[in-house]
């Protein structure tokens, strides 16, 4: 099961990667600007490396610093690496790691073409970092860690990858309550962002399990109904809707498929935003947590402390 999710995973957002999207299309821009994003933060950056996927901005509550070495996990095109590379300088380092070979090939291309000379990207699922222990000042994440199958794996490699004192700043999905189960076991809405989240209450206790201390989970308020936004998606393909039971997902398409890019992923997101108050159980989350250590007296710097 686990392989078939990551499986669908990697097929909807090479689709993406391979489609046009970018911060000139509207819809797009709107998306990040609700979730956190400055107009000059996205026009600091390639307009590609953005594809409307986020569900917040971790580089906004990351207190990154000249020098440091930042993780983002699940960087996709490359919008929170190049960020983060303005914000460690040349004498840092902003490394991103993702599993889709497409999105890695959009994030390397927009990196050559921005001249960022101080960025690394990796091919691999997040519950195996190819990095050594110990390595890393800041990890950050962009509505990702909700995809992963084993969310303890990933909590455990994040905190060995960790400088001792070093943070996490993660924005995210979690669920305010449980989710119908129709729309639990939906694969589409797995690969949403929506069937793969867990409760804030077990998403504090998965890092606490992992030995994470001074872990906060900050509800920030943002509408999930704004991936709405992104409009005139190629294809017709999302899935339909029992109009007798509203929160069934039904696995079937409107039409047959012609290509990987036909069926959308923000298609299949809009379709479940219009059948389903999304909000209603899950909340986009900022997500702050520290590995003890010596810079542990530092540790406020979350984001109810330091946005």
């Amino acid at each position: 099961m686990a392989e078939q999710i990551l499986e669908s995973v990697r097929s909807k957002y090479g689709a993406v990667a391979e489609s046009s999207l970018s911060s000139d299309n509207a819809g797009v821009k709107a998306v990040a600007e609700a979730f956190g994003y400055t107009p000059e933060e996205l026009t600091s950056i390639p307009a590609e490396a953005n594809m409307g996927l986020s569900c917040g901005n971790p580089t906004a509550t990351a207190r990154i610093k000249p020098g440091e070495v930042v993780v983002d996990l699940g960087s996709g095109g490359g919008l929170d690496v190049f960020l983060a590379s303005k914000m460690v300088g040349p004498e840092g380092r902003a490394i991103g790691i993702d599993m889709t070979p497409a999105m890695l090939e959009r994030a390397r291309a927009n990196a050559k073409a921005g001249g960022y000379t101080n960025v690394e990207l990796y091919q691999s699922t997040i519950d195996q970092i190819p990095l050594p222990d110990a390595s890393v000042d800041c990890v950050i994440s962009n509505c990702v860690l909700n995809l992963a199958p084993d969310k303890p794996a990933v909590f455990r490699e994040i905190a060995r990858v960790l400088k001792p004192g070093g943070r996490v700043a993660v924005s995210d999905i979690a669920l305010k309550r449980d989710l119908p189960e129709d729309v639990a076991k939906s694969v589409a809405a797995y690969v949403g962002c929506i069937a793969g989240a867990i409760l804030i209450d077990d998403y504090r206790a998965g890092l606490l399990a992992a030995g994470f201390a001074h872990v906060e989970i900050v509800d920030s308020g943002a509408d999930l109904n704004a991936y709405a936004k992104v409009e005139n998606q190629a294809g017709c393909c999302s899935p339909t809707m029992d109009a007798s039971n509203p929160l069934q997902v039904i696995e079937e398409s409107c039409c047959a498929p012609t290509s990987a890019a036909s069926e959308s992923l923000h298609g299949e997101l809009k379709t479940l935003l219009s059948h389903y108050d999304v909000n209603a159980a899950a909340a986009s989350v900022k997500v702050y947590a520290v590995k003890p250590g010596v810079k542990a007296a530092n540790a406020c710097c979350g984001p109810t402390c330091c946005s």
